[in-house]
């Protein structure tokens, strides 16, 4: 297969993350998540808890109150600027799966890169938040709508559109149609197809 990237952008509650890690046990490359918070907190000698503090910040519409800047928003997009540097780096050297953080526009100018959004209904994401995060349905049902707002928010201020933006995206699947180790499958499959020499 050629060198390639796999972008894993989704809805909370959809199972995306493992299914991506399932991805890069079929497909025997690396993927990456919170591995990429580590890696810029490292760099900038600062921990992992204020690199997620300054993402989280930079999900609550901060941006809007302070459309000129000031210190957090300057300090959050220092650090989305050192993640796209770690994005752009990790593709170019190895094909990969990159979880999240705007990596779909980050590389959506590599040839080589493939953008997954992975959904399910809202039903089947409150079991799975309930079922396999281990959340109480009222903890699930605020989790759901707060952590889509977080993204949402996110990527329209770093990517200028919506996760799940049709126009990005060049599959977006129900995981809920086959679960997280068909929908794996499927999705591993596309990827050799894509990308076979």
């Amino acid at each position: 297969m050629k060198k390639f990237s796999v972008v894993i952008a989704r809805q909370f509650g959809s199972l995306g993350r493992p299914i991506a890690r399932e991805m890069s046990e079929l497909l025997g490359v690396e993927f990456y998540d919170r591995d990429i918070v580590t890696m810029v907190a490292k760099q900038h000698n600062i921990t992992i808890r204020e690199v997620s503090s300054l993402e989280e910040k930079a999900t609550k519409y901060s941006f809007m109150k302070f459309p000129l800047g000031n210190g957090t928003t300057m300090a959050q997009d220092k650090i989305f600027d050192a993640e796209a540097k770690i994005i752009r780096d990790l593709a170019a050297r190895e094909s990969c799966i990159i979880v999240g953080r705007c990596a779909d526009a980050i590389l959506g100018d590599n040839p080589n890169n493939l953008n997954i959004f992975i959904y399910a209904p809202y039903e089947d994401r409150l079991v799975n938040c309930v079922n396999e995060l281990g959340m109480d349905t009222r903890q699930a049902k605020r989790m759901i709508q707060e952590v889509d707002r977080a993204r949402d928010a996110f990527h329209m201020r770093y990517a200028k559109y919506k996760p799940n933006d049709l126009n990005h995206m060049d599959i977006m699947v129900n995981s809920a149609m086959l679960g997280v180790q068909e929908t794996a499958k499927y999705l591993s499959e596309l990827v050799k197809l894509r990308f076979a020499d």
